[in-house]
């Protein structure tokens, strides 16, 4: 980002004979073992969404108080902020597969533990809060090693396109798991959809343990007991712009903006006057967005800053919008562009960090980057749940959105400060893009220059963010929240992930 075409440069370079800006959309389901993994996830990532608007709406009935399920949520991310450094370093340090194995048993039994309490009819809103923590605590590793672990499957030729499809598992799954999740609760109370969620954790890990491990990428592991590995990874992100300004507006865009269990359930309830069943049909059109943007994500092949800093501005501009929205029927149309800009947004910042970081860094640099996108929710939904209930849910989606926006409009003009640019409004209709970032001279010389530069620097093997440098090592990440997936809960995961309800799995 120190250089003019910095700002504007694909994060990852064109491959050999592929067409600019595109691939398949399902590429990396040609590996049996990412198969297999997103099989299982697909099943789980249900079950988490069910899990997720149960608990929302358990907390809300039981205390009647969107604060509460602010501290609900707050309560799930802060372990991420308080230990999510360390997580990284888990796993830059052991193999992935058998810490997954692990981690993902530990949240099946922690959702059994929930349907326990619940079906047995001596749930408390502290037992809610405390295992809504231990949630928090697994998520902590599981998160950064589910993100470095799809390239170790896939490889990192078709890492960026796993990313995006690791996203559209996880909203895929939201489009089913709310809508199911709403019926259970209505029909028969919250339990059941704890226990399907408990039970859902079967599939996850029956794929790692159906995996082939002769076919996964080797990767450069971090020596154990080396010292200083998490001060290394902090000077590592701290030297390089391309990592820390995304970074910056993750942080912004997922403390303030994707409060949506506070929000959603505010407005289900108290806004139009409804229950459980429209909480999870809002959930459910955000997830059919959150879809699309994740498809048309995935046939991507190259991320650039100028569509991380839009996507950021028009999902905080849409959020405004909906808050006012008269009628409940432009309310839930507006929540899918809202869904198709949110995910644009964390798959594109995904990669952007992804791609920028050396393989055996990668684990440190996204524990720090869910640390900041999950971990400011401890401050940010407690703060959005006391604007809610104080001031309407109306003013508190509001503010929400208008931070998202103020932030992304910072972010965009240090970026082009530092790179020495300005932005250019191409009002004309010639070619070329309506919006820039180009050199302050503005000359026809030096937009040439500046194209120039952008084709060179694309072009050359070990530019910013190649990562053929990385070879089969696999030590390339990905993310989905299931979610986030950045998204991206119980489960973590999170590139694709709505931070609706958690780090996605």
């Amino acid at each position: 980002m120190s250089s003019a075409a910095g700002t504007d440069t694909a994060t990852e370079p064109e491959e050999a004979g592929e067409p600019a800006g595109k691939t398949g959309t399902f590429s990396a389901l040609k590996v049996r073992n990412y198969r297999l993994f997103a099989t299982g996830a697909v099943i789980s990532n249900t079950g988490t969404w069910m899990s997720r608007i149960a608990q929302d709406w358990l907390v809300l009935s039981i205390t009647g108080s969107s604060f509460a399920v602010g501290i609900t949520t707050a309560l799930q991310f802060l372990p991420m902020l308080l230990f999510g450094l360390y997580g990284g370093v888990i796993a830059d340090r052991y193999p992935k597969r058998q810490i997954l194995l692990v981690t993902q048993a530990a949240l099946g039994i922690l959702g059994l533990t929930l349907a326990g309490l619940t079906l047995g009819g001596i749930v408390q809103v502290w037992q809610v809060y405390t295992i809504a923590f231990l949630l928090g605590m697994v998520t902590v590793v599981d998160n950064p090693t589910r993100q470095t672990f799809v390239v170790e499957m896939v490889g990192p030729k078709v890492m960026r396109n796993a990313v995006s499809l690791n996203a559209a598992n996880f909203q895929a799954a939201r489009l089913v798991g709310p809508a199911v999740a709403g019926v259970l609760i209505t029909a028969v109370g919250s339990g059941w959809a704890f226990l399907i969620n408990g039970v859902s954790f079967i599939a996850p890990l029956a794929g790692l343990l159906l995996m082939r491990t002769a076919e996964l990428h080797k990767i450069e592991r971090a020596p154990r007991g080396g010292k200083g590995q998490l001060r290394e990874g902090l000077r590592y992100v701290a030297g390089k712009p391309e990592l820390i300004w995304p970074i910056v507006l993750v942080g912004f865009v997922g403390t303030f903006g994707f409060n949506f269990p506070i929000w959603l359930s505010a407005f289900a309830n108290k806004v139009f006057d409804s229950g459980a069943g429209t909480y999870g049909l809002l959930n459910t059109l955000m997830a059919a967005g959150s879809l699309l943007g994740a498809l048309l994500a995935a046939r991507r092949t190259r991320t650039r800053l100028r569509m991380l800093v839009a996507a950021a501005m028009l999902f905080g501009v849409l959020e405004a919008l909906a808050s006012i929205a008269p009628a409940y029927w432009l309310f839930a149309v507006l929540l899918v562009p809202i869904g198709v800009f949110g995910l644009t947004f964390n798959t594109t910042a995904n990669a952007t960090v992804q791609l920028a970081t050396e393989p055996v860094m990668r684990g440190r640099v996204m524990s720090l980057y869910m640390m900041v996108f999950v971990g400011g929710t401890p401050i940010g939904g407690p703060v959005m749940g006391w604007v809610t209930d104080t001031y309407g849910a109306r003013i508190g989606f509001l503010s929400g959105g208008l931070i998202a926006a103020a932030a992304a409009a910072g972010v965009g003009l240090v970026l082009a400060r530092a790179g020495g640019l300005r932005i250019r409004v191409n009002l004309r209709r010639e070619r070329g893009p309506l919006v820039a970032f180009v050199p302050r001279d503005g000359s026809p010389e030096a937009l040439d220059e500046a194209e120039a530069e952008e084709r060179a620097v694309e072009e050359t093997p070990g530019a910013p963010g190649d990562d053929t440098s990385a070879g089969h090592r696999g030590d390339d990440t990905s993310a989905e929240p299931r979610g986030e997936d950045t998204s991206a809960g119980p489960r973590g995961d999170d590139t694709g992930r709505s931070k609706t309800l958690a780090p996605a799995r």
